[in-house]
This record gives structure tokens, sequence and C-alpha cells, in this order.
């Protein structure tokens, strides 16, 4: 699915954000707030003690442009990109699923 033309300025392919860095893949928690989805990662983590993994989770706010325009339940992909707001550095990218 390809995006469509919007007109976000803090869009990726539309606008003037250029994304570098990090790039993570998760699910869309909520998305209740405008132009924002919270995505939780997940990722094992080796604990040396016990040799074995743990799960752990961290919920990252994301931009989320018009023209991808990702829902709750959603797999995405989110990529760094500069500061947005006090707590957004990322941006989505693509819907991996949607839900």
């Amino acid at each position: 699915m390809k995006p469509q033309v919007c007109n976000d300025k803090k869009c990726p392919f539309h606008g003037e954000v250029r994304v570098r860095g990090r790039k993570l893949e998760g699910v869309v928690v909520s998305d209740k707030m405008d132009k924002t989805v919270t995505v939780k990662i997940e990722r094992m983590h080796y604990v040396p003690k016990y040799e074995r993994y743990e799960r752990r989770t961290s919920k990252i706010h994301a931009h989320n442009p018009a023209c991808i325009n990702a829902k709750e339940g959603d797999h995405v992909v989110i990529m760094e990109c500069r500061r947005l707001s006090k707590t957004k550095s990322f941006v989505v990218v693509e819907v991996k699923r949607r839900r």
C-alpha cells in the first residue's frame, strides 16, 4: 500500500522531516492522541546470573502522518528522526500488518 499525498510538515515522505538512526518494529497500543501513536516495543534481554532471557517492553510515542494513519492493533515500523516535540523522536514509516 503506497502512502497518499498529505500536507503534514512532519511527514517523512511529503514533509521536511528526514529519518535516521534506529529502526524499530512494534504494535500500536494507543491512537487517541492527535497525530501521535504509542508503540509497544518488545525485546529479549539476557540475564547472565540465571543464564536465561527475559522479555522487556518499552512504550514509544511516534508521529502518525495522515497518509499512513496507523490504528490501534497495527504492526508498524518506526524510525528515529529529529525531536518533534517533548516526547516524540520517532515517526511511523510503514504499517506491516493492519489489525
